[in-house]
């Protein structure tokens, strides 16, 4: 029969990232993970989130012990960009929105910069996608381009712009989406002359 340790090191092999709450569903004490982390078996990544020393880190890696973690943050803006492989920046911070009423905890190992979406802007435009066995939520192409546009006083008119073209050059964005999520975002007429642009 296996120990709690090589329960929690399978557990932590199969999953690739595991909180204390996860042993409950194998068993396990959560007093173990201390002790693995202690003998260097495991590795504590930031508060109440643990990995396999060995675990395969991907490019977006730190997006999926986010999301691990706070399920409910919804991936924007640059660091959207950044995962739809739109921008050449690598962001120093993870850009997340939230609703207007939601609690956002001092994370500042992860360095989070938050907005606030509320209605449609929150709703719409959300995409689930899996990295390292994680499911992250992050805005689709074109939301994360109407974003950049209602936030351009926050990461600069000039990134909107690059991302516009850069969505719009690698076809990952269609002119009825782009006119969708501006409505969405109510930057229909900030982004008119650039759409208008597109079409010559």
């Amino acid at each position: 029969m296996a120990t709690y340790s090589e329960k929690v090191l399978e557990f932590a092999d199969l999953k690739g990232l595991i909180r204390p709450r996860d042993l409950v569903s194998i068993g396990v004490p959560r007093s173990v993970l201390s002790r693995l982390v202690d003998s260097g078996q495991l590795v504590k990544l930031s508060r109440g989130l643990y990995s396999s020393p060995n675990r395969t880190i991907s490019e977006h890696a730190t997006l999926a012990e986010l999301s691990k973690v706070y399920p409910q943050f919804l991936v924007c803006l640059i660091s959207a960009l950044r995962f739809h492989g739109l921008t050449t920046q690598a962001p120093q911070v993870i850009w997340i929105a939230v609703s207007n009423k939601a609690y956002v905890p001092n994370v500042n190992e992860l360095h989070l910069r938050v907005v606030r979406f509320s209605g449609k802007a929150l709703d719409e435009g959300r995409e689930a996608h899996q990295i390292d066995g994680v499911t992250i939520n992050v805005t689709c192409v074109a939301k994360t381009v109407a974003d950049c546009f209602k936030y351009r006083n926050k990461i600069g008119l000039d990134v909107a712009i690059e991302a516009l073209h850069e969505a719009w050059a690698s076809g990952k964005i269609n002119m009825d989406e782009l006119w969708y999520y501006a409505g969405v975002c109510r930057v229909a007429n900030v982004m008119r002359p650039y759409l208008e642009s597109l079409a010559f």
